[in-house]
């Protein structure tokens, strides 16, 4: 599948991001995530690892919507836990 990941143009299949991320320690997670499969990962570490860019050079958004696209379940980040009192 084609996508488009900060400007750039990629050709990206399901298998190819399971081979690309098998072996890789899942970063602690702070926003959205995707199961890939028997791990979670944030998905701007699944996007930084496919693209070979920096995170900072693209959204969490744009990763999100590929790894969708290709069949993957992508998570919503979890809510703030409540201050304590």
């Amino acid at each position: 599948m084609r996508c488009t990941i900060a400007g750039q143009s990629f050709h990206l299949q399901m298998n190819e991001v399971e081979r690309a991320m098998s072996g890789v320690k899942p970063d602690p997670i702070t926003g959205e995530s995707v199961r890939i499969g028997r791990r979670t990962y944030p998905v701007k570490q699944v996007g930084s690892v496919i693209t070979g860019q920096l995170p900072r050079d693209f959204s969490a958004a744009e990763v999100s919507r590929a790894l969708t696209k290709l069949g993957f379940t992508v998570l919503p980040a979890a809510p703030p836990a409540p201050p304590e009192l």
